[in-house]
């Protein structure tokens, strides 16, 4: 008889195997879960995110990149927030996480400080439901939805850079590679396309400097900055603009006046520190930009413009192009949804007195 339950388990399909291990670590989370705790929680990390939104608008792109970058590699737990040691590379330290943004580690940590600094809050709140909240907070004040959040996350007790290699979509991925990447994390197609829109997934190691020919500097690049607000270095698709094949140096779907205006603001000897805008049209604003960007050949990687090129998700880039409230209603799912991913429990986390260091 246990033999036979041992051959069951191992018949089950992969997507019911996520599904159920989604459900049970999800299982926790609900909205209004520090209502008997700290019951003002959300508005105290509302007004330290806005505080820090009025200091500099990088803090929306930075936050959600942050955020991204934390639920794809080890789940939804602030590991990706921890600090090296002489004993341990963190996953902040590796290659695709060095060029995210210090305004969004410091929107967590001053969030964390506001909360900690009411009585009765203090360590009870983890790092990874402020995060998910300062997150939330920062798409509406980019004049995205705001929407209820599901809490009661704990914080994760491993952090290396080890664990961040291969888990992060990278600019020049097909339909299938991201598709896959988004399921293995119980994420469904329309959920990738909703975050594509809004996560940027390039990667690069280099300080931005700012391009006096274009408009940059507004958003940070990478996995978990805005698509519809972000930016990259030129570095990440000059291969689009100048050696895309033999046959065409520049590639075809991108649109030839767009292609032009790539190729003037990143010549060929550009600093590689220059960066321009991902959304040419909107760069500070969180709307449905991106995808009538695609539609017109705009898309500034190859993972971007195969999400209009690509049949099975055409139908959804005209959709969201034609409909901002059809968009912002996936985008909210596809959030919450990450949320979910690799959520900690007492058993395998707790809550960090500083966010940046195990307890």
């Amino acid at each position: 008889m246990g033999s036979n339950k041992y051959q069951i388990t191992l018949l089950l399909p992969l997507s019911l195997i996520i599904i159920l291990f989604l459900s049970s670590t999800s299982a926790q989370l609900r909205q209004n879960f520090y209502a008997n705790i700290c019951p003002d929680v959300e508005n105290i990390v509302r007004r330290a995110v806005k505080t820090k939104f009025d200091q500099t608008f990088v803090t929306v792109p930075a936050t959600i990149r942050l955020l991204f970058h934390d639920c794809m590699v080890s789940g939804c737990d602030a590991s990706v927030i921890v600090a090296s040691t002489p004993g341990n590379t963190a996953e902040k330290d590796h290659p695709d996480n060095l060029s995210l943004a210090g305004d969004g580690f410091d929107t967590v940590i001053k969030a964390k400080a506001a909360v900690d600094a009411v009585a009765g809050c203090t360590n009870r709140v983890s790092c990874a439901d402020i995060l998910v909240m300062a997150a939330r907070d920062v798409i509406a004040l980019a004049g995205g939805p705001s929407y209820p959040v599901e809490l009661g996350r704990f914080d994760g007790l491993t952090s290396t850079a080890a664990s961040v290699e291969g888990n992060l979509p990278q600019p020049t991925f097909n339909l299938n590679q991201l598709n896959a990447m988004f399921a293995s994390r119980g994420l469904s197609q329309t959920d990738m396309i909703a975050l594509s829109g809004n996560f940027s997934f390039e990667f690069s190691n280099k300080r931005v400097k700012k391009c006096k020919c274009c408009f940059i500097y507004h958003m940070m690049e990478n996995g978990a900055a805005c698509h519809t607000v972000g930016f990259s270095h030129c570095s990440k698709f000059a291969n689009r603009i100048y050696n895309f094949s033999s046959s065409n140096p520049v590639d075809p779907t991108l649109d030839r006046q767009y292609a032009t205006q790539l190729q003037n603001m990143c010549p060929r000897d550009v600093d590689p520190q220059i960066a321009i805008d991902m959304d040419p049209t909107t760069p500070r604003q969180f709307d449905n930009a991106y995808f009538r960007n695609l539609q017109n050949g705009k898309g500034l990687f190859t993972s971007d413009q195969s999400l209009f090129t690509d049949s099975r998700s055409k139908p959804t880039v005209n959709l969201w192009a034609s409909n901002s409230q059809i968009f912002n209603q996936a985008f909210i799912e596809a959030m919450t949804k990450l949320g979910r991913v690799g959520v900690k429990t007492r058993l395998n986390g707790n809550i960090r007195v500083d966010c940046g260091k195990f307890n």
